[in-house]
């Protein structure tokens, strides 16, 4: 009968999957020998869907690494708070490091969930499917590694089992390149849906994202020129769009009701959402409450962490019939008198009673914002971003699907693919159904900056934005309370701690 190591403990962390020494003490309390015909496929299977909780829904993690990074989100130091050495305005002045705490976690994490997915696949009682879904994890964790970091640690097959082993590395188009075949090798074993489960269009929407990356992939040295992009790729990106816009089986289309996207009954209602984690009361759930909770005063309902806010350059990027700008929410705004999207200048309880700061001045939050914020009015510089409407009902363990994948986006990256192809009126026509939509005039011409602009209208907040901002050459480019950046910021530096047990990894040129 055949003994498997099965992972037992969700916190065990890479510097033990890698490490090739103290093995047998390191393991003891993580790694159980079990009868391969003991073990449930499935049980193994949604822990590594419940691998993908911290990474993604965590305010620190991986949604850090792409938004306070860019342009449209700003960590303040408010007085003594929100000060945690200094690590939100290093990412946000692109001043890291390899110590960074939250990037060095993000990287363990998305490790941890490869282990996870491939522990799944080298089960030969997992189905077809199961292995698939177990296939499109492991990809998404692999994607997010190498847009970030571009060094992927791998390790299946014989070198899975033996942990003394070092896992090979993985980088650039060659990475790219085996994530999109990895996707491949999955599609036809995956179901049509849900959506909070690996499905075909998931997969399909993360081979898009590979394939208009790839140009970015190629030389991690410099943001990628115009004519980096790779026709084929392009042409890529267009079938599988128009395989996802064909489907029937869901049938996708634009939400009229922009915030349905992300209320707390998004998998009910939304007809975007193509994946989504999954968060279910006292079933399965995330920290997706963070959404609202590090925006949001102490004095408003419910009392947040009064920490994040955008910069009003990103805000002006919005015109003011903007439905997605900011909107009463049905059973949100009534209940505690939150609004949904930008909230500046005063705030108001449900019975439209202004509220006031810890001091008793009036709660209005400001244009203004700075990085190291001093003075009297501290608690309220910024404009502060709700995009999931608050579920008051579920409270902590909130039942809002975390969104990764929407159909607004699918629609984007074909047009962005047709534009870089010469396309520009059929990219133009896209665009402009996704703004009719949203209350806002057509376009009369796209461009790649107003293309950027809409994608950052769209999909702020969502996870994107540095990932965006590569693509189209203006991460390095200086924004408020953000000098120009050098270009060794186009990559998060490989934690030492990483370093330290895998000598296959060597630190990113510049750190």
């Amino acid at each position: 009968m055949k003994i498997k190591n099965i992972l037992i403990l969700a916190t065990l962390s890479t510097s033990l999957l890698f490490s090739c020494t103290k093995l047998e003490e390191e393991f003891d309390d993580s790694l159980s020998a079990v009868a391969e015909d003991d073990i449930d496929p499935q049980s193994i299977l949604q822990g590594a869907y419940s691998a993908l909780n911290n990474p993604f829904q965590d305010q620190s993690r991986f949604w850090a690494a792409q938004e306070h990074t860019g342009d449209a989100v700003i960590g303040p130091t408010r007085g003594a708070d929100w000060d945690d050495n200094g690590v939100w305005r290093v990412l946000h002045n692109h001043r890291w490091n390899a110590d960074h705490g939250f990037l060095r976690d993000t990287y363990r994490e998305l490790q941890q969930t490869q282990y996870f997915s491939t522990n799944v696949i080298a089960l030969s009682a997992a189905s077809a499917q199961q292995k698939a879904e177990a296939r499109f994890i492991r990809a998404l964790s692999m994607f997010c590694t190498l847009d970030g970091w571009d060094q992927v640690p791998f390790r299946e097959g014989e070198n899975f089992e033996d942990l003394t082993i070092l896992p090979e590395t993985k980088k650039g188009v060659d990475a790219a390149n085996f994530i999109i075949a990895e996707l491949e090798a999955a599609v036809a074993s995956l179901p049509n849906g849900p959506m909070i489960k690996a499905n075909k269009n998931a997969a399909k929407a993360l081979m898009m994202k590979v394939y208009l990356n790839k140009a970015v992939y190629k030389d991690r040295t410099k943001q990628p020129a115009a004519g980096d992009f790779d026709n084929a790729d392009m042409a890529r990106v267009i079938a599988l769009a128009d395989e996802i816009i064909a489907s029937t089986d869901p049938k996708y289309s634009l939400q009229a009701s922009y915030f349905e996207n992300f209320a707390p009954n998004n998998s009910a209602i939304s007809k975007e959402i193509i994946y989504a984690l999954e968060n279910t009361p006292g079933v399965r759930g995330g920290n997706v409450r963070s959404r609202w909770f590090a925006q949001l005063h102490y004095n408003q309902n419910p009392s947040g962490w009064n920490g994040f806010a955008t910069l009003s350059d990103f805000y002006d990027k919005f015109e003011e019939d903007d439905d997605r700008l900011v909107q009463s929410y049905p059973g949100i705004t009534s209940v505690g008198g939150v609004k949904v999207g930008f909230l500046e200048g005063q705030q108001f309880d449900q019975n439209n009673v202004a509220l006031k700061d810890r001091k008793g001045a009036p709660l209005a939050f400001t244009r203004e914002v700075k990085l190291t914020e001093t003075g009297d009015n501290l608690e309220i510089t910024g404009i502060r971003v709700v995009k999931y409407p608050i579920d008051y009902v579920s409270g902590d363990q909130s039942d809002n699907e975390y969104v990764i994948f929407r159909y607004a986006d699918v629609l984007l990256m074909k047009a962005e693919a047709l534009l870089r192809s010469g396309n520009e009126p059929a990219a133009r026509d896209i665009v402009n159904e996704i703004r009719n939509l949203r209350g806002v005039d057509d376009f009369t011409t796209l461009t790649l900056d107003n293309l950027i602009d809409e994608r950052g209208r769209e999909l702020y907040w969502e996870g994107w934005r540095r990932n965006d901002l590569i693509r189209f050459g203006k991460f390095l480019d200086a924004w408020q309370e953000k000098p120009a950046s050098d270009a060794k910021y186009l990559l998060f530096a490989i934690p030492n701690e990483q370093l330290a047990v895998n000598p296959n990894l060597t630190q990113n040129p510049g750190f």
